[in-house]
């Protein structure tokens, strides 16, 4: 078994994994990396053949996040074989995705935003239909390569990260033995306010282990119900005071995780219920598909509905976004990371100089984002300066700006759960920054000396 890791190990993004068991070859995910551009956004897909000396039979997609599947599409222009493999939820959010971003990426060339040409089009993506595969949870499929010495058996679980996720179990033989490895994708083990907790088997043999959050020591000292609790009275004071309260957050999965959280908030008289709560662009399309798979896919109560909770668009015009600002009132609106020029950050510039208004963080905000250089802001002092886009500010912060942990992400303490349960041979530490994964391996080595324990370089092939 041969493991070589196609997107930067040092990160979240362009997650990307080439495996080679017994002469079938395989990728985990096909991201591309949200803070590059172009070409330099995607996995090294040459290097398979040229540090692997390998081909890509098939590709296992487990969730639609950009950062896992943003590449399928320059992927299968490379090998032109390879058959994808995902879940229902998946393939019908990727119909809606792939186009957007073909477009999206159109935009931001017409508009002088990057020098790069697409990395596909619309036209591209006609293709594709046939070799996308979809399977159910807990049923096994084939994923044997033309030139594979034994068969590959697949067979996916329910991850908890969003909608359709999921972590795949691989079986193959190799030295006249079975062998299995499992690769957790995102995870969280949790249950959130749509999405249960993940469900992994009991054992394997290889772990490939995600650590996104595997440096941080807060989200193991609070529970989501007290983030919960205390998101419901930060919400309540700003709403009472007349305030606007924007909440970032990722169009596929956070998204609809708060807007739920929303409604379920107004029945209980947190909040009024007659607080107008705003939406716009492609969550509204994504919040479709949440709702019509809630019967399909693992849910905590398939009643709830994403579009059972009232909301008005966004309006496009400058002069009613501003009379909308005039609270109180809840906008549920991307980027989570407050990207420049998304509606998130647009909306940020007007309101951080208001004491009334406030943005709520409901992820993750990664350093040197404007979300993280917003939080900074607010943490130094009241009326600290930062500069959310070029030529805007630097503005003072005044309003009100909290975090808070609904990360679709399990914790280190639950990650190092999975290891302990799955009991595996092999670890390979992936999708995490540096200090994650070295806090993860320094962890695991302690607990469990016996096994082998592997940080995967960039670029470097691993023999297992």
């Amino acid at each position: 078994m041969k493991f070589l890791a196609l997107g930067d190990t040092d990160g979240i993004g362009a997650s990307c994994h080439y495996l080679d068991l017994n002469g079938t070859g395989l990728v985990l995910d096909a991201g591309t990396d949200p803070q590059r551009d172009g070409p330099d956004s995607l996995p090294r897909f040459e290097w398979v053949s040229d540090r692997a000396d390998g081909y890509v039979d098939h590709a296992i997609i487990t969730h639609a996040h950009h950062d896992h599947m943003g590449s399928l599409p320059v992927l299968v222009r490379r090998f032109p074989h390879v058959m994808a493999h995902m879940t229902d939820a998946t393939k019908r959010l990727l119909d809606f995705l792939l186009p957007s971003s073909a477009r999206l990426q159109q935009k931001r060339l017409d508009r002088g935003e990057t020098s790069h040409e697409p990395l596909f089009t619309e036209d591209d993506l006609d293709g594709l239909e046939h070799l996308f595969l979809t399977h159910d949870l807990d049923t096994p499929f084939d994923l044997t390569g033309p030139n594979g010495a034994s068969s590959v058996t697949g067979e996916f679980y329910s991850a908890g990260h969003i909608l359709g996720s999921a972590g795949v179990e691989l079986t193959f033989e190799e030295w006249g033995r079975e062998r299995r490895v499992f690769y957790t994708s995102d995870t969280n083990m949790q249950a959130q306010t749509i999405i249960p907790g993940g469900d992994y088997p009991d054992d394997t043999d290889v772990l490939v282990l995600e650590t996104t959050h595997g440096a941080e020591s807060a989200p193991e000292e609070t529970s989501r119900r007290e983030e919960r609790t205390r998101f419901r009275d930060t919400l309540a004071r700003v709403l009472a005071r007349g305030g606007t309260a924007l909440i970032p957050v990722f169009v596929m999965g956070r998204a609809q995780e708060m807007l739920v959280l929303l409604g379920q908030l107004k029945r209980e008289g947190a909040i009024p219920m007659d607080v107008p709560i705003y939406t716009a662009g492609s969550m509204r399309a994504i919040a479709e598909i949440y709702d019509d798979t809630r019967n399909t896919t693992p849910r905590l109560d398939p009643s709830d509905q994403v579009f059972g909770v009232e909301q008005e668009r966004v309006p496009y015009e400058a002069e009613a976004k501003r009379e909308i600002l005039d609270g109180p009132g809840i906008m549920v609106v991307s980027s989570g990371m407050m990207f420049e020029p998304t509606l998130s950050n647009v909306l940020a510039r007007r309101m951080v100089e208001n004491e009334e208004d406030a943005v709520l963080l409901v992820g993750h905000p990664a350093d040197g984002t404007p979300a993280r250089r917003l939080l900074d802001a607010a943490r130094e002092e009241q009326g600290a300066p930062v500069m959310l886009a070029d030529g805007h500010g630097p503005q003072p912060v005044y309003c009100t700006v909290e975090r808070f942990r609904f990360s679709g992400h399990s914790d280190r303490r639950d990650l190092l759960s999975i290891v302990d349960r799955m009991d595996p041979d092999t670890v390979l530490l992936v999708h995490g920054d540096p200090e994650a994964r070295t806090w993860m391996a320094e962890h695991i080595r302690e607990a469990h000396p016996k096994i082998d324990v592997h940080r995967p370089d960039w670029g470097s092939v691993i023999d297992l």
